[in-house]
């Protein structure tokens, strides 16, 4: 395995991490509107700052995954053909 193919990997492993818990995020972030909503409450965060917590996180994790994927098509574009071929036998295995 070469050091590229080892950043890919680990990076492709860290992007998925990240689009999961973007996900939860976005999950919680509904839910917990919802419940305030029933509450009739609002989000003290949001309103002294304009965003809540979950909003600060969701924009944090979707900018993490952006400059993930900039990484992951840099790398892919560096990798040689000798690379390509490994990842390739890889995924078949």
């Amino acid at each position: 395995m070469t050091t590229r193919h080892d950043i890919l990997s680990e990076t492709e492993a860290t992007r998925h991490s990240a689009e999961q818990l973007l996900r939860s995020l976005l999950d919680y972030r509904t839910q917990s509107e919802r419940n305030l909503a029933e509450l009739r409450q609002g989000d003290l965060f949001k309103s002294v700052t304009g965003k809540s917590a979950l909003d600060n996180a969701i924009t944090s994790t979707q900018r993490m995954i952006e400059a993930l994927n900039r990484v992951l098509a840099r790398t892919k574009r560096e990798l040689t053909d000798e690379d390509l071929a490994a990842m390739d036998g890889e995924r078949g295995a």
